[in-house]
């Protein structure tokens, strides 16, 4: 899966933007910040051609899309870096608040896998995201066959993974909407979920962090993850067993 995979895909969740709200520009400064080498200087026109930005942080800071920001990219066609980010409606959002949206997408190689943990890191935090997750981008069509739509009955999720409610049936925005192989967990969705359990979770704390607002980073998997190696695929399962609160898959 891994070879066959062009991208790490990045989704991070936060609360909608207000008016001049100053996110969108410290998202971008802090990808660059912590993705050596990268500069996000470019936009994408309506007929797919890259235009360089002459002064970038204006047009972040004028321009609003969506409740988010224009989709920026980097100017190296073999070396692929783009974010945006949009509103996510009330009625499709947990709690029936309005979020927004986070977006980026690294090279899935050994500079992309390299700065991943710390890319995921400096957007949720400065989105100050409630959860957010990065993963190999065949993993997001995995993830949505996990999903019980109404009328689904029985549901069977691929792979043996467990079923997850749709993201508006969870009770709270702090509760995420399934696992990736990256993990940022605000201090509120780690209380949610119940991490860390020093007696629980000692393998997942081998591979975790905590960030300077008391969220973690946490890894499932060494490598990134690949649904078809039989290990990756019990460490995901074991996570799902261990935080049942995630995908509202809790007891009520």
């Amino acid at each position: 899966m891994i070879a066959m995979s062009r991208s790490l895909s990045l989704i991070a969740y936060a609360p909608a933007l207000a008016r001049d709200d100053s996110r969108p520009l410290t998202i971008v400064h802090e990808m660059e910040r912590t993705f050596p080498g990268l500069h996000l200087g470019w936009m994408i026109s309506e007929e797919g051609q890259r235009i360089p930005l002459p002064d970038r942080d204006a047009f972040i800071a004028r321009e609003r899309k969506d409740g988010g920001f224009p989709l920026l990219r980097n100017g190296d066609d073999t070396f692929r870096v783009t974010v945006t980010g949009w509103e996510r409606p009330a009625g499709s959002s947990p709690g029936g608040h309005a979020q927004f949206e986070v977006h980026a997408d690294l090279p899935l190689d050994a500079s992309g896998i390299a700065a991943a943990a710390d890319v995921l890191e400096a957007v949720a935090e400065g989105a100050r995201a409630f959860w957010g997750r990065m993963d190999p981008d065949g993993i997001a069509v995995t993830v949505s066959e996990q999903f019980r739509h109404p009328g689904e009955d029985p549901h069977v999720p691929p792979k043996g993974l467990p079923s997850l409610k749709l993201p508006w049936e969870l009770p709270a925005p702090e509760t995420p909407h399934h696992l990736g192989w990256l993990n940022y967990w605000s201090a509120a969705a780690a209380r949610a979920i119940g991490f860390p359990d020093p007696a629980r979770d000692a393998e997942l704390l081998s591979r975790a962090r905590r960030t300077a607002t008391g969220g973690w980073v946490v890894r499932l998997t060494d490598a990134p993850l690949d649904l078809d190696n039989p290990a990756h695929l019990d460490a995901l399962k074991r996570a799902y067993e261990r935080f049942p609160e995630i995908g509202g898959r809790a007891a009520p």
